[in-house]
């Protein structure tokens, strides 16, 4: 037992010490996104001293020498990190995502048929993003389902989650979602987009540590002053509103890829087993059936009935590494989008995009225009 407790004291010692790098990095910002606070030598071995005093105040008995050796580990890692802080561009240790990046202009507009829409991608290696509507790839919307991507992250890294035994009680009300109306663990929870199960789940998680995980990943304007979603014209039903639905919290398609890399992304602070779960149930194209493997959420907004926000965010993974992308759709007079014309837009734009070879059979199909 005192093993295991120094080991999960040292494995948190370095998840929170790398989260804190970056925060303490790029905390502070000018409106161009610029880092201006960099941090300094001897901030470490305060946050060094302060991770041994935490990592030993749950009322477990520690052997001296046991002690030793993993506050000597601590003490590795926190010079390591100050190695690196002091050898690398304040702008790069939030990430893989540059401050002066290159944005490619791209014309998509043969895939959206005349939605009004926006679509980025974003390769974190060449720090390249090819962007379609540019105003519109900026501009900051309601995530709406697309935020369960980041409540079952916050779910799975708090332990409020345990994707093994997720299976949470239907209430009994009628859904107009009739995959809603029953016991739904997890997997189909997400998989479903179940507004009442991720409702629950973030009321469990709680304002604290939801407003942590999105200050920590920098996610749109971070605004869940609107808890219950009472800002929500489409709903009063409190088991299916919610900050995160045309409510408090915005986001543009553009930081959704970053969110995304951060994520999963190679300078990600989560842990390997909370990744693997996001992407089992993300996946919606294996390699096997295309060039790449393709992960994302879609979602969907409405006021007083009429679609205004749609999206598909996630990233494609093929052999030279990850694509993020995020498809976005707003209002269109006299059409009717949606959060599957969003997903399909983007399959086939990662699709050209990664020069996939199509059969014949997906040639004709993709040579037809899309009816929304």
């Amino acid at each position: 037992m005192e093993a295991l407790n120094l080991k999960r004291m040292t494995e948190h010692a370095d998840a929170v010490f790398t989260g804190a790098v970056r925060k303490l990095a790029c905390g502070h910002a000018d409106k161009g996104g610029r880092c201006t606070h960099f941090m300094k030598k001897g901030a470490s071995r305060l946050l060094l001293g302060s991770l041994i005093l935490t990592g030993c105040s749950n009322n477990c008995e520690i052997k001296p020498e046991q002690t030793i050796l993993e506050s000597t580990r601590i003490e590795e890692s926190a010079a390591k990190a100050e190695s690196v802080l002091s050898e690398t561009p304040a702008e790069m240790i939030s990430g893989a995502i540059p401050h002066d990046p290159e944005i490619i202009d791209m014309d998509w507009s043969e895939y959206f048929n005349g939605l009004n829409g926006a679509a980025v991608l974003f390769d974190a290696r060449s720090g390249q993003y090819w962007i379609y509507h540019e105003e519109l790839a900026l501009t900051r919307r309601s995530p709406c389902s697309t935020f369960k991507i980041i409540s079952s992250l916050a779910a799975l890294e708090s332990g409020v989650l345990q994707p093994d035994c997720s299976t949470r009680t239907w209430s009994g009300e009628i859904f107009w979602n009739e995959a809603w109306n029953r016991d739904l663990d997890f997997g189909q929870a997400f998989r479903t987009s179940c507004v009442w199960y991720f409702r629950e789940l973030i009321d469990e998680i709680g304002r604290e540590r939801i407003q942590k995980e999105l200050d920590k990943l920098q996610y749109g304007n971070c605004d869940i002053s609107d808890w219950e979603g009472r800002l929500n014209t489409n709903n009063s039903n409190r088991a299916l509103t919610g900050f995160w639905i045309e409510s408090s919290l915005k986001i543009s398609p553009k930081e959704q890829t970053e969110v995304m890399e951060r994520i999963f992304g190679k300078n990600s602070v989560y842990s390997k087993e909370t990744q693997e779960v996001l992407r089992q149930v993300m996946q919606v194209a294996k390699q096997t059936e295309t060039d790449f493997s393709l992960y994302g959420k879609t979602g969907m907004g409405k006021e007083e009935g009429v679609m205004v926000d749609a999206w598909f965010t996630g990233f494609a993974k093929k052999a030279e590494g990850e694509i993020y992308f995020c498809v976005y759709l707003g209002k269109t007079d006299g059409r009717d989008g949606s959060s599957t014309a969003a997903k399909e837009i983007a399959m086939r734009i990662i699709a050209d995009f990664n020069g996939q070879s199509e059969s014949a059979a997906a040639k004709e199909q993709a040579a037809r225009p899309l009816v929304y």
